[in-house]
């Protein structure tokens, strides 16, 4: 006969059900769905998907939104500031903290100073991306940046979404006014692409770049948003032996290879894993990478070399300059590394048509991938330690049902 298992040992693995599913459940919002449902709010809307900011936004899971209507984007607009400007001042109105219409009449000592996107992006100095938020007499609650001799340039009017302690879209009256987020950005055509890599270390890609004319390709795509993968002179300096080997045509091939014609801030790379196309894609051959989130890193995998992002260059939309510690080796030019065959008692015999000549075997040596053993030692091991959220859930389940029927 069965027994029923103790009341304690039932509730401990109801509780232990419920962590599981809280866990694989996305605390994901969507800034555009939310404010779709408002049309007044359609050019604030508009302008946060053209500044890439709403990509952003959704990344993070504690958000404050102060929403701008047709009527005060109408007042920034007529100013006629180019995106990139427009982007630092919107950013100016996203709060890096959770503030919800009940918790702004609960601030401590009556004021808050806030730090914003803006801030957060490193492009304002000191303090000048930090809102002020304080409660005002007569149940009003005001907003000012930091940076505009304490004055409260708007009002809350309204709460259009809350999620608690997740995201809050709040209308404000008017746009806060910041002299340092308003201040004039160069535009794409006045950016110097092979100036800025060299005097940030990365004079020999620079230098490639101008020598093989692959340059043009990449300055005809500034106005529409370029990200570049720099390798630094110390790693061009290893590779150029490789290099040397590859016909023109390839070479231009390769160095296309480490530039995407779109703007990509590392924050959107870190939550937009998945396969992306380059400069050098084309009908017939894809040149394209996969970007993967690991932990803190974000790595670019090809199928011949793993390649980390160290550090930023340049990031002024619409150019992002990440710099890297590898060359990105493509498929289509390189050898692809042998996938490991499991199990295997004989050794693997070679192809039909091996290339068995001096100059054939020199060919294939000078595209043969480097070594990439430590990454590949580390994929492994990510890959036996994680368990998705469906086998953990099976697994919790199987348990439960082993207890009760025992």
């Amino acid at each position: 006969m069965a027994h029923a298992p103790p009341l304690s040992t039932t509730f401990f693995l109801s509780f232990l059900l419920v962590a599981v599913f809280s866990t694989t459940t996305s605390h994901a919002h969507n800034i555009t769905q939310i404010l779709a449902k408002h049309p007044e709010f359609s050019t604030f809307n508009h302008y946060l998907t053209t500044t890439h900011l709403a990509a952003e936004i959704n990344r993070r899971l504690t958000i404050t939104v102060l929403a701008l209507d047709n009527s005060a984007m109408s007042s920034l607009l007529s100013k006629q500031y180019s995106i990139p400007t427009l982007k630092n001042i919107l950013s100016l109105h996203v709060l890096t903290d959770y503030f919800g219409s009940k918790k702004l009449h609960q601030i401590t000592d009556g004021s808050s100073l806030t730090a914003s996107m803006f801030q957060a992006t490193g492009s304002a100095t000191g303090t000048s991306g930090y809102v002020n938020i304080t409660d005002l007499k007569g149940g009003k609650v005001g907003f000012g940046s930091e940076d505009n001799n304490g004055k409260l340039d708007a009002v809350y009017v309204k709460s259009l979404k809350e999620i608690p302690y997740n995201i809050s879209v709040l209308q404000i009256s008017q746009v806060l006014n910041s002299e340092e987020a308003a201040a004039p950005i160069a535009a794409p055509s006045d950016l110097n692409l092979t100036v800025i890599m060299a005097k940030q270390g990365c004079k020999a890609f620079a230098d490639l770049l101008i020598d093989t004319g692959a340059k043009t390709t990449f300055e005809q795509n500034l106005d529409g948003g370029l990200t570049v993968f720099c390798p630094t002179d110390a790693v061009v300096s290893s590779f150029m032996p490789r290099y040397k080997n590859l016909t023109a045509a390839r070479k231009v091939s390769l160095l296309l290879y480490h530039g995407v014609p779109v703007y990509q801030s590392l924050q959107t790379l870190k939550s937009s894993n998945g396969v992306m196309n380059t400069l050098a894609t084309d009908g017939a051959n894809k040149y394209d990478f996969t970007v993967q989130d690991d932990g803190e890193d974000v790595t670019l995998k090809t199928k011949v070399v793993t390649v980390k992002i160290t550090g930023t260059l340049k990031d002024e939309e619409p150019l992002i300059i990440f710099k890297v510690n590898k060359v990105l080796l493509p498929r289509e030019l390189f050898k692809a590394e042998p996938e490991p065959v499991a199990h295997s008692p004989k050794a693997a015999k070679a192809p039909k048509g091996a290339k068995s000549n001096k100059a054939d075997a020199a060919d294939e040596e000078a595209d043969a991938p480097v070594d990439d053993s430590a990454d590949q030692t580390a994929d492994n091991e990510n890959g036996v330690h994680k368990i998705n959220g469906g086998k953990l859930i099976w697994m919790v389940l199987s348990l439960c049902m082993g207890i009760f029927f025992m």
